[in-house]
């Protein structure tokens, strides 16, 4: 099937979305131009076989999904152990390593001190 040069493509491609759009007002509509099944318009098999067709793709994007997780899991052990070991290096030198800033200041409380119970009066 070989496009024309005419502009053909256009045309094809509006009749495919065309029948694409028939068919689903066929499936959803309980007054179909067909043969009339049951009061629904689907017939029991069709949706088995929709509800089958369904599962099998969350099935495929579920195994999908865990074999990438699956994968990737050793990357992420391994980033989390290279974070916990780098702070764990930082965290034990800055007890032990005495640095140049702190022998001038004075050490810094982490508890502050709680606030005056003067009253401050602004100009």
């Amino acid at each position: 099937m070989e496009e024309t040069a005419g502009g053909g493509g256009g045309e094809r491609h509006a009749r495919l979305i065309r029948d694409l759009c028939a068919l689903l007002a066929a499936i959803i509509s309980p007054a179909s131009s067909g043969p009339r099944v049951g009061r629904h318009g689907m017939s029991p098999a069709a949706a088995a076989a929709m509800l089958l067709g369904a599962s099998m793709a969350l099935m495929l994007c579920g195994s999908v999904t865990f074999a990438i997780g699956f994968l990737l899991m050793p990357w992420v052990a391994g980033v989390a152990i290279l974070f916990g070991f780098a702070g764990a290096v930082s965290n034990l030198s800055s007890g032990l390593l005495p640095s140049s800033s702190s022998s001038k200041a004075p050490p810094r409380s982490r508890i502050r001190s709680p606030a005056p119970d003067k009253l401050v009066a602004w100009r």
